[in-house]
């Protein structure tokens, strides 16, 4: 039907959504150290927006030549540019081919 879906993800992303989650102290202490590991790792996107990379750099492909075996992460550079990297899910294909024809029997009925 011409219905195509991927996976992706946003990364580790520095926003005030997660503030409740720890008392306000801890996130003082934390912060420096987060920021400090952030320039050693790809995956930790230092703006809110950089998360949306993966999202709109999707949108833009043709969903066809998409490997459906791939998640792609939105990753930020040690400068801070942004950019998206494709990585092999640990998925077995055959499991993957029963669920999606279990998922065509389901539509069926």
């Amino acid at each position: 039907q011409g219905l195509y879906s991927s996976v992706v993800c946003p990364g580790l992303v520095m926003s005030n959504m997660t503030y409740r989650i720890l008392p306000v102290f801890l996130w003082k202490l934390l912060m420096p150290i987060m920021w400090l590991v952030s320039g050693s790792t790809a995956v930790f996107v230092k703006a809110p927006l950089g998360s949306f990379a993966s999202s709109v750099w999707l949108f833009k492909q043709k969903p066809e030549y998409l490997d459906s075996l791939v998640k792609y992460h939105s990753c930020t550079s040690g400068l801070g540019r942004c950019y998206v990297e494709p990585r092999k899910m640990d998925v077995d294909e055959d499991t993957a081919e029963k669920l999606y024809q279990k998922l065509l029997e389901l539509e069926e009925q």
